[in-house]
């Protein structure tokens, strides 16, 4: 059974803790507000941010790119050697258009620069929050895309979103994060001009 430490109890974050505890493992959720960490899904354990050890092998963080720098601050020393899941679309929300550190390629190879002695994946920022949920998109499995240079990290996190019913796509080495956030600005800017339903979004025909 994996350990899976999950940042953030908003609406991606209760979706991931939701998939992590279907697929069998034991799940921390870290929060500012400890009481809604534990209402995040059924069976998780909550706890407070600045407060809380971190017991997840994975580490998925389910928040804001500007909220990062907090974590890293906070926890940078415990997420050495572990596998680590960006999860943002760094997006300037007064634009729609990505917002990122100068010099920084995607928000996946800046945090990867940060954490040296982790090992990043990006998933779970090209579906929507309902989709992970439900673990449907228009009638069929919801796919979540992922992006690692560490094979095995990759490996981890595709096989507890499989064993949850959902599906994955190996999008290759941590480079192609650039694309994987470009993808999910673009559903996020139709999201919001109402061209696509926050219940669906783009669909992974394999």
């Amino acid at each position: 059974m994996s350990n899976i430490t999950i940042f953030g109890a908003g609406n991606i974050g209760s979706a991931v803790a939701g998939i992590a505890v279907k697929a069998g493992a034991n799940v921390q959720v870290i929060d500012r507000n400890p009481d809604k960490a534990a209402a995040a899904a059924t069976g998780v354990t909550g706890a407070k941010f600045g407060e809380a050890t971190v017991t997840g092998d994975i580490v998925v963080l389910a928040l804001p790119f500007p909220a990062y720098d907090e974590v890293l601050a906070a926890y940078a020393d415990q997420l050495a050697g572990k596998t680590v899941v960006d999860v943002a679309n760094p997006i300037d929300f007064t634009t729609f258009d990505l917002a990122l550190p100068e010099g920084a390629k995607s928000a996946a190879e800046w945090l990867a620069a940060k954490l040296p002695e982790s090992k990043v994946v990006k998933g779970f920022n090209t579906t929507f929050a309902a989709t992970l949920a439900t673990g449907e998109n228009d009638g069929a499995p919801t796919v979540v895309q992922l992006a690692s240079d560490d094979e095995d990290a990759k490996k981890s996190v595709a096989a507890f979103i499989e064993a949850a019913g959902l599906k994955t796509v190996d999008a290759g080495p941590l480079k192609r994060a650039q694309y994987l956030e470009g993808y999910g600005a673009l559903q996020i800017v139709l999201g919001v001009t109402e061209q696509t339903p926050w219940t669906g979004g783009f669909k992974v025909v394999k």
